[in-house]
């Protein structure tokens, strides 16, 4: 088969959707003729087994005359557009579909209540008045990554053609961690933005005062430099400035080793479709505290970490547990995370699922 994948972006910037796709081109691009089309950017990810396509971003000229100029040349079996609410991944799909090209959705979880709930009569009602709103209805096929995101979609009303295939990260080529001897490091990495939470762990290591006086939490992630202000003087605040380090976006060998060096990762976020780098910290051996914003239910039956009411107290309970763990059980829960994400969520199982979508859709 023949796929075309369409993304705003592939930039490091862009957080989970890029990675997302870069993963699953390395497995998908082996069993399919996959191109990817996407806009120029300072700082692409490296995509394996694809081709990817830049065209202009613009709506009035560029984007419309090569974006149809692709769609000619190279006639995919299933149009694969992902993420919402931009008006360039709209016109991605109408004129894919005016060509009869089928058509496969990924939200990335844009239309989850809690997104949909920021700025909803600024922002979201205009958008789905305009073009939004048509484009999930039209769309051939939704892609949701968890069962709830699934329920979501659902409860919208827009398009009951729904399937669920989770994300997936490369387990074998991630390294398990050798020790699990403490470190005394509680790592956040992630976009530094108000939906991920970091102001809800630095308030609840706060919480528990001397407890915690001895670890270190790092936050890792690019942000906007207001958003990470705030955050210092959060932590100026509440008294414990010495013990949080700002790290800026990481990448490469540095992430995996910020990962693999971390007691724990702790992600308090409002809303997650799937959360790549909860994955890639289980594939690590490394235990995760999360909240119910996210899909991550398997936590607790495969018992490798936490999943939360998304507060303060909760939050901090959960790091109170987690402290009080011997080295050996530290051990257990990394190794039963592993497993987990082995049995689970590879991107391999993911990619052949995709492509079992693919074929039901064209079927149709």
């Amino acid at each position: 088969m023949t796929i075309l994948h369409y993304i705003p972006s592939l930039d490091r910037s862009s957080g989970g959707t890029a990675a997302y796709l870069q993963l699953l081109a390395k497995e998908l691009g082996l069993l399919t003729d996959l191109h990817i089309v996407t806009h120029p950017s300072d700082n692409p990810v490296d995509v394996e087994n694809a081709r990817v396509h830049n065209i202009s971003p613009s709506l009035l000229g560029g984007m419309r005359r090569e974006w149809g100029i692709l769609l000619d040349e190279i006639r995919p079996n299933v149009v694969h557009v992902n993420c919402c609410w931009m008006p360039q991944c709209v016109l991605a799909q109408r004129l894919a579909q005016q060509k009869d090209y089928k058509v496969v959705l990924t939200p990335h979880g844009m239309l989850e209540p809690w997104i949909m709930a920021r700025h909803y009569w600024t922002r979201k009602v205009p958008a789905l008045w305009l073009y939004q709103k048509q484009a999930v209805r039209r769309a051939d096929c939704l892609h949701a990554t968890a069962e709830s995101e699934k329920k979501n979609l659902l409860r919208l009303g827009y398009n009951d053609r729904v399937a669920v295939i989770p994300n997936g990260i490369e387990v074998e080529g991630i390294g398990l961690k050798e020790s699990w001897r403490p470190t005394k490091k509680i790592l956040f990495l992630s976009r530094v933005h108000v939906k991920k939470g970091a102001d809800l762990l630095i308030e609840a290591v706060a919480a528990l005062e001397d407890r915690m006086r001895d670890y270190e939490v790092l936050i890792a992630g690019e942000g906007e430099r207001a958003y990470v202000d705030k955050l210092k003087r959060l932590a100026v605040r509440l008294g414990i400035s010495q013990q949080v380090r700002f790290l800026g976006g990481v990448y490469g060998d540095e992430k995996w080793r910020l990962l693999r060096e971390a007691d724990v990762l702790a992600l308090p976020t409002h809303s997650e479709n799937f959360g790549i780098v909860i994955a890639e910290a289980l594939a690590c051996g490394t235990p995760v505290i999360t909240t119910r914003g996210t899909p991550w239910r398997d936590l607790l039956g495969w018992d490798c970490g936490w999943w939360v009411k998304r507060d303060v107290e909760h939050l901090a309970d959960a790091l109170d547990d987690f402290r009080l763990l011997p080295e050996a059980e530290l051990e257990r829960m990394g190794r039963n995370a592993r497993r987990l994400v082995e049995q689970k969520y590879s991107s391999r199982l993911m990619a052949q699922k995709m492509l079992e979508l693919y074929r039901e859709v064209t079927s149709k």
